[in-house]
């Protein structure tokens, strides 16, 4: 299983005109926004008004300030790490006036400011980077984040040794899971702003990524002491939590993989799930069409350990966090359903990184399973009947964290997941799962890439997979 990262917000009341940003481009003023019920509602002159979160991009704050919208997009390596704050009298500059109006990027403003620069002229310069660089916060706010990427480093090609840019381009690495890529912007961040806090902050979460605890651990212990942050304080926590279960791990490197596990295991064992794990990576690049751009960590506790760091609900056989967790206790070889396990867990970090953390807990999991060679004929019957009596998983529902299901619905959820993408597969092609990977990727919600790729919305979604059940297994 994986555990989905819901971004925290923080609204409180407030009396000043906010901005609600929703996955389509559209921008909608009102004030006293709120976050309840899987819903962002504010009040306008018409009335109240309340929008699934779904389809909520973010909202923008009065003063600047930009939230994620609550399953937009999970961080790379799960942590609860928002972007950098962007200076303010950027947000309230000329250049951003021009190039973002009425809810869209303007381009031909832009590549006004982009032709204005080749002259050279420091002003042109400088109006250039805070224009692509507005460009850039636009796109990251919409949740595409190839375009945003593309902006910043545009950004940065006009002003290479500028510090705010640099950390820009890093988070953006960042958020695709390109640590090394990341870690060569602050590099060079952090040898002009050696004592800055935000550099340090970034630097953690790359070395986080590439599994180096103590130096992520001793990078954001330097940046709290620069500055509070929370959320920072939150995930060095985590990481501390982490190095000190790990402290007498022992460590195993092969060409997509690295490996911690308890020294109590059986080096035999590592071996062979390092072993497990590469010959799966060829065929999940297949599968997938996506080869990871870092090698990808895994741990294996034996002991009390994986429910002591993951808190994971005792029906969890396994976790991805952005590290894969299993549990091996008194195993000495992999098993067959170890394998399964592993290649399971190995799916979800193809999707989450490909789709940049963009991916719904249904559509994951039913992925997941479906990489592992399951079927849902087993419980077609069960699956169909629930269908015809009205009681099949409400989808939106699945799209958030499943962390706190009840057992018996969290399997219910698991068998219609792998349901519906074995019938996607088998009533289209292997295509339309590429095809929704690669719109989650560009930023669309799960709904909109179902609509968008397979012309369906998601009661046609459930209704076709009930369809396919009783034409496949029930006949």
């Amino acid at each position: 299983m994986i555990g989905t990262l819901a971004v925290s917000w923080v609204l409180a009341d407030i009396c000043r005109a906010d901005t609600i940003v929703l996955k389509n481009g559209r921008r909608i003023v009102v004030s006293n926004v709120s976050r309840d019920g899987g819903k962002v509602s504010g009040d306008t002159p018409s009335g109240r008004l309340s929008l699934p979160e779904s389809m909520v991009a973010s909202v923008e704050r009065d003063g600047g300030e930009s939230l994620a919208a609550a399953g937009g997009s999970a961080q790379a390596a799960d942590l609860k790490i928002g972007p950098p704050p962007t200076p303010a009298a950027t947000n309230a500059s000329p250049e951003a006036a021009a190039v973002v109006h009425d809810g869209a990027l303007d381009q031909v403003a832009l590549d006004r400011f982009d032709a204005e620069a080749s002259s050279g002229s420091a002003d042109a310069i400088a109006r250039a980077v805070v224009a692509e660089s507005v460009a850039s916060q636009f796109e990251f706010s919409h949740g595409n984040f190839d375009q945003a990427l593309e902006h910043a480093e545009r950004a940065l090609k006009f002003s290479p040794d500028q510090v705010n840019v640099l950390i820009n381009v890093a988070y953006l690495h960042l958020q695709r899971s390109e640590y090394t890529a990341a870690l060569d912007s602050l590099d060079r961040a952090r040898r002009l702003a050696p004592d800055s806090p935000e550099v340090l902050k970034l630097e953690g979460w790359a070395d986080y990524g590439l599994n180096r605890l103590p130096q992520a651990v001793a990078e954001w212990k330097r940046s709290l002491e620069l500055r509070p942050d929370d959320e920072l304080a939150a995930a060095l926590k985590r990481a501390e939590q982490d190095a000190k279960i790990e402290t007498n791990f022992e460590e195993g490197l092969s060409a997509h993989f690295v490996l911690r596990y308890d020294g109590g295991a059986a080096p035999d064992l590592a071996r062979s799930v390092l072993g497990e794990l590469e010959n799966d990576f060829g065929s999940m690049v297949s599968l997938l069409d996506y080869t990871p751009a870092e090698p990808i960590a895994v741990i294996l506790y034996t002991k009390q350990d994986f429910a002591d760091i993951t808190r994971a609900p005792a029906w969890a056989g396994a976790m991805n966090d952005g590290r894969i967790r299993v549990p091996v206790q008194g195993l000495l070889a992999v098993t067959p359903e170890l394998a399964h396990v592993l290649r399971h867990e190995l799916a979800h970090s193809f999707v989450s990184q490909k789709t940049h953390g963009n991916c719904a807990v249904w559509l994951q999991e039913g992925i997941a399973q479906w990489a592992e060679g399951a079927h849902a004929g087993e419980d077609a019957a069960l699956l169909v009947d629930l269908y015809n009596h009205h009681d099949d998983p409400s989808m939106p529902a699945l799209e958030k964290s499943w962390m706190a299901m009840p057992k018996d619905f969290a399997r219910v959820s698991y068998e219609w997941s792998l349901a519906t993408v074995e019938g996607i597969v088998q009533s289209g092609s292997q295509t339309d799962i590429d095809g929704l990977l690669n719109a989650l990727a560009a930023g669309s919600s799960t709904e909109g890439a179902v609509r968008s790729v397979l012309h369906m919305n998601y009661a046609d979604l459930n209704r076709s997979t009930a369809d396919y059940l009783r034409r496949t297994y029930l006949h």
